[in-house]
């Protein structure tokens, strides 16, 4: 089993296949690999950061929509936070 790159086939992916499905042979194209490296830089430090200096490890509501209110709150006082470092 392992991480599934070993079965990855060629050709195109049967029309049934879902997003996950077509992720490891993306990761085997260059370009594929590069946009997925470059989440390192761009989206996880941010995610390290709301978890760490912010505390927030899980939510404190539930269903779809109010997770989505609840994210959006963490990251606008996130970036508020960022707008104000810069200008002090």
């Amino acid at each position: 089993m392992g991480n599934g790159l070993a079965r990855v086939g060629r050709g195109a992916l049967p029309k049934n296949a879902t997003v996950v499905d077509g992720m490891p042979r993306k990761l085997l194209t260059k370009a594929g690999a590069a946009a997925y490296a470059a989440r390192k830089g761009l989206v996880e430090p941010v995610i390290g950061q709301i978890k760490r200096a912010r505390g927030f490890r899980q939510f404190l509501l539930r269903g779809f929509e109010n997770v989505q209110g609840e994210w959006s709150l963490v990251c606008t006082t996130h970036n508020i936070l960022k707008f104000y470092r810069l200008c002090v």
